[in-house]
């Protein structure tokens, strides 16, 4: 069966993330059946990184204040997660799935594919945020 999505639970979830004022940094997408729906929120990375077990697959859209000493600014980040227990078939579909999650979640600076839970490590994603993020006054002092 092909996979769908709910949009606009989905573009609710999604906002929630954008919205400066609801403390909300995190959001996951998850199946449910065969349907992409939104999971759990949160507000710090360390929440996000229990969702991340290794029998599901999923994606989650977060925010993090990137930057340096002369500007600090908020990028996002899209990062599908496959567990080491998922199997292959499910494993197959995330690529042409994760074309309906990229329908509604548009505006990342970057993306990860993570399988292990060593790579879903909170400063090597700001490390890669830092580096995709153009200038940097901090390598004055490095």
């Amino acid at each position: 069966m092909a996979t769908k999505i709910d949009k606009e639970a989905c573009r609710e979830a999604y906002n929630l993330v954008r919205d400066d004022n609801n403390g909300i940094s995190w959001v996951t997408f998850k199946y449910d059946g065969s349907t992409i729906i939104p999971g759990e929120n949160g507000s710090s990375f360390e929440e996000f990184q229990t969702t991340c077990t290794d029998d599901i697959r999923l994606y989650a859209y977060i925010r993090f204040t990137a930057g340096d000493a002369m500007s600090k600014r908020i990028k996002f980040v899209l990062i599908t997660w496959i567990g080491e227990n998922v199997s292959g078939l499910q494993r197959a579909k995330i690529g042409t799935d994760k074309t309906l999650v990229k329908d509604v979640v548009q505006n990342f600076a970057k993306e990860f594919m993570i399988t292990d839970h060593k790579e879903l490590d909170e400063n090597y994603i700001r490390n890669e945020l830092k580096k995709a993020g153009g200038a940097n006054y901090d390598a004055q002092t490095e």
